[in-house]
């Protein structure tokens, strides 16, 4: 159990967090970031890290709930994988998928 002084450093904590993933997503939406840059810190930023896949492809514009699970399906990715969980094999599949030529 966390005394209240760790409690609260952890909700403040969380809360940053959130802030971070929030703002992440309205880049992506504004194209301000790609999805590219965004899988290449992946594994360095804890922030993308801990992030759902499937929140990160609903920020890319034009990427609903319905299309970011469809096309999870299609590349072999669970609905519940995080970014850091992703292999090196989905994240070319996401790039193919995702990016223009």
């Amino acid at each position: 159990p966390l005394d209240p002084q760790q409690r609260a450093e952890a909700l403040e904590r969380a809360v940053a967090a959130r802030r971070a993933r929030a703002e992440l997503r309205r880049r992506l939406k504004q194209r301000e970031v790609g999805l590219a840059e965004v899988l290449a810190t992946g594994d360095r930023d804890p922030v993308v890290a801990r992030m759902r896949v499937s929140d990160l492809l609903e920020a890319l514009p034009g990427v609903g709930p319905a299309t970011a699970v469809r096309v999870m399906g299609e590349l072999g990715i669970a609905t519940s994988r995080r970014v850091r969980g992703l292999g090196p094999h989905q994240r070319t599949a996401l790039l193919k998928r995702f990016t223009r030529p």
